[in-house]
Protein backbone atom coordinates (compact mmCIF):
# COMPACT_ATOMS: atom_id res chain seq x y z
CA UNK A 1 0.00 0.00 0.00
CA UNK A 2 2.88 2.15 -0.12
CA UNK A 3 2.05 3.73 -3.70
CA UNK A 4 -1.66 4.64 -2.21
CA UNK A 5 -1.97 8.44 -3.03
CA UNK A 6 -5.69 9.22 -2.03
CA UNK A 7 -6.48 12.57 -2.05
CA UNK A 8 -9.75 13.92 -0.91
CA UNK A 9 -10.96 17.66 -0.41
CA UNK A 10 -13.72 16.54 1.97
CA UNK A 11 -11.54 15.65 5.74
CA UNK A 12 -14.02 12.90 6.25
CA UNK A 13 -13.10 11.14 3.20
CA UNK A 14 -9.75 11.38 3.60
CA UNK A 15 -9.97 10.14 7.13
CA UNK A 16 -11.84 7.17 5.34
CA UNK A 17 -9.30 6.89 2.80
CA UNK A 18 -6.42 7.21 5.81
CA UNK A 19 -8.10 4.09 6.98
CA UNK A 20 -8.19 2.27 3.87
CA UNK A 21 -4.45 2.52 4.03
CA UNK A 22 -4.21 1.25 7.38
CA UNK A 23 -6.59 -1.76 7.71
CA UNK A 24 -4.65 -3.01 4.45
CA UNK A 25 -1.46 -2.75 5.68
CA UNK A 26 -2.79 -4.47 8.61
CA UNK A 27 -3.72 -6.99 6.37
CA UNK A 28 -0.71 -7.31 4.14
CA UNK A 29 1.54 -7.90 7.54
CA UNK A 30 -0.95 -10.10 8.82
CA UNK A 31 -1.13 -12.42 5.40
CA UNK A 32 2.07 -11.51 4.75
CA UNK A 33 1.67 -10.12 0.78
CA UNK A 34 1.25 -7.03 -0.96
CA UNK A 35 -2.39 -5.99 -2.05
CA UNK A 36 -2.94 -3.18 -5.23
CA UNK A 37 -4.53 -0.55 -3.42
CA UNK A 38 -8.25 -0.23 -4.60
CA UNK A 39 -10.04 3.16 -5.80
CA UNK A 40 -12.38 4.50 -3.18
CA UNK A 41 -15.59 6.73 -4.25
CA UNK A 42 -17.84 8.12 -2.18
CA UNK A 43 -20.78 8.09 -4.82
CA UNK A 44 -23.21 4.98 -2.55
CA UNK A 45 -26.44 6.54 -2.41
CA UNK A 46 -29.39 4.46 -0.69
CA UNK A 47 -29.14 2.45 3.13
CA UNK A 48 -25.87 0.79 2.33
CA UNK A 49 -22.63 2.14 4.07
CA UNK A 50 -20.42 0.91 1.35
CA UNK A 51 -19.55 -1.77 -1.52
CA UNK A 52 -16.77 -3.78 -2.65
CA UNK A 53 -16.85 -4.01 -6.55
CA UNK A 54 -14.58 -7.04 -6.29
CA UNK A 55 -13.22 -7.27 -10.25
CA UNK A 56 -13.14 -3.18 -10.37
CA UNK A 57 -11.11 -3.28 -6.83
CA UNK A 58 -13.46 -0.31 -6.09
CA UNK A 59 -14.26 0.76 -2.72
CA UNK A 60 -18.04 2.60 -2.79
CA UNK A 61 -18.80 4.66 0.23
CA UNK A 62 -22.25 6.49 1.39
CA UNK A 63 -21.35 9.99 2.08
CA UNK A 64 -24.39 11.25 3.62
CA UNK A 65 -24.35 7.89 5.96
CA UNK A 66 -20.27 8.59 6.81
CA UNK A 67 -21.48 12.08 7.68
CA UNK A 68 -23.65 10.95 10.09
CA UNK A 69 -21.77 7.46 11.17
CA UNK A 70 -18.29 8.60 11.29
CA UNK A 71 -16.75 6.16 13.60
CA UNK A 72 -18.85 3.67 13.00
CA UNK A 73 -17.60 3.79 9.20
CA UNK A 74 -13.82 3.27 10.84
CA UNK A 75 -14.68 0.82 12.87
CA UNK A 76 -16.93 -1.47 11.07
CA UNK A 77 -17.46 -0.26 7.55
CA UNK A 78 -13.62 0.00 6.16
CA UNK A 79 -12.96 -3.51 7.59
CA UNK A 80 -16.05 -5.01 5.86
CA UNK A 81 -15.59 -4.03 2.68
CA UNK A 82 -11.83 -4.38 2.69
CA UNK A 83 -12.47 -8.16 3.60
CA UNK A 84 -14.51 -8.84 0.36
CA UNK A 85 -11.79 -7.31 -1.49
CA UNK A 86 -9.25 -9.34 0.18
CA UNK A 87 -11.23 -12.18 0.04
CA UNK A 88 -11.86 -12.02 -3.49
CA UNK A 89 -8.10 -11.41 -4.03
CA UNK A 90 -6.93 -14.76 -2.32
CA UNK A 91 -9.64 -16.89 -3.15
CA UNK A 92 -11.61 -15.90 -6.38
CA UNK A 93 -15.78 -15.90 -6.47
CA UNK A 94 -16.71 -17.50 -2.73
CA UNK A 95 -19.90 -16.43 -0.88
CA UNK A 96 -20.16 -12.65 -0.02
CA UNK A 97 -20.46 -13.04 3.77
CA UNK A 98 -18.78 -16.75 3.45
CA UNK A 99 -16.26 -18.70 5.31
CA UNK A 100 -13.17 -16.95 4.15
CA UNK A 101 -14.75 -13.27 4.16
CA UNK A 102 -15.70 -14.19 8.21
CA UNK A 103 -12.57 -15.41 9.03
CA UNK A 104 -10.70 -12.43 7.74
CA UNK A 105 -12.76 -9.99 9.53
CA UNK A 106 -12.07 -12.40 12.53
CA UNK A 107 -8.15 -12.84 12.21
CA UNK A 108 -6.90 -9.69 10.63
CA UNK A 109 -9.04 -7.10 12.18
CA UNK A 110 -10.38 -9.17 15.33
CA UNK A 111 -14.01 -8.01 14.76
CA UNK A 112 -17.36 -9.50 14.74
CA UNK A 113 -18.40 -10.72 10.54
CA UNK A 114 -21.83 -9.26 10.65
CA UNK A 115 -23.47 -9.07 7.07
CA UNK A 116 -25.29 -5.47 7.74
CA UNK A 117 -24.64 -2.49 9.63
CA UNK A 118 -26.82 -0.91 12.40
CA UNK A 119 -26.67 2.53 11.18
CA UNK A 120 -29.62 5.14 11.62
CA UNK A 121 -30.45 5.06 7.62
CA UNK A 122 -33.82 7.63 8.40
CA UNK A 123 -32.08 10.71 7.04
CA UNK A 124 -31.57 8.14 3.72
CA UNK A 125 -34.85 6.25 3.29
CA UNK A 126 -36.61 6.78 0.12
CA UNK A 127 -40.25 7.26 0.27
CA UNK A 128 -42.38 4.08 1.29
CA UNK A 129 -45.81 2.73 0.51
CA UNK A 130 -47.94 1.24 2.99
CA UNK A 131 -49.04 -2.75 2.44
CA UNK A 132 -51.53 -4.45 4.89
CA UNK A 133 -52.14 -8.10 5.92
CA UNK A 134 -53.03 -9.70 9.14
CA UNK A 135 -50.23 -8.40 11.37
CA UNK A 136 -50.81 -4.49 10.15
CA UNK A 137 -49.35 -1.87 7.91
CA UNK A 138 -45.68 -2.76 6.34
CA UNK A 139 -44.26 -0.44 4.35
CA UNK A 140 -42.39 -1.20 1.21
CA UNK A 141 -39.99 0.87 -0.82
CA UNK A 142 -40.79 2.73 -4.09
CA UNK A 143 -39.06 -0.19 -6.12
CA UNK A 144 -40.90 -2.90 -4.58
CA UNK A 145 -43.82 -0.93 -4.53
CA UNK A 146 -43.08 -0.18 -8.15
CA UNK A 147 -42.12 -4.23 -9.27
CA UNK A 148 -45.82 -4.88 -7.50
CA UNK A 149 -47.44 -2.42 -9.89
CA UNK A 150 -46.13 -4.11 -13.20
CA UNK A 151 -47.02 -7.47 -11.74
CA UNK A 152 -43.56 -9.06 -11.88
CA UNK A 153 -43.91 -9.99 -8.28
CA UNK A 154 -45.99 -10.19 -4.99
CA UNK A 155 -44.69 -10.00 -1.44
CA UNK A 156 -45.40 -11.58 1.66
CA UNK A 157 -45.50 -10.83 5.28
CA UNK A 158 -42.45 -12.55 6.79
CA UNK A 159 -44.70 -13.25 9.90
CA UNK A 160 -48.47 -14.26 9.02
CA UNK A 161 -47.11 -15.32 5.09
CA UNK A 162 -49.98 -13.38 4.01
CA UNK A 163 -49.97 -12.04 0.53
CA UNK A 164 -49.63 -8.20 1.29
CA UNK A 165 -52.17 -6.12 -0.61
CA UNK A 166 -51.70 -1.96 -1.22
CA UNK A 167 -53.32 -0.05 2.14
Amino acid sequence: MDDANYEFDDERHQLIAEQVVDCYRQAEAYLQRTFPPPEIKFTLKGKSAGTAHLQLNLLRFNASLLAENHQAFIDQVVPHEICHLLAYQLYGKVKPHGKEWQALMIKVYQLEPATTHSLNTESVSGKTFDYLCDCGSIPLSIRRHNKVLRGETQYRCRCCKQALKRA
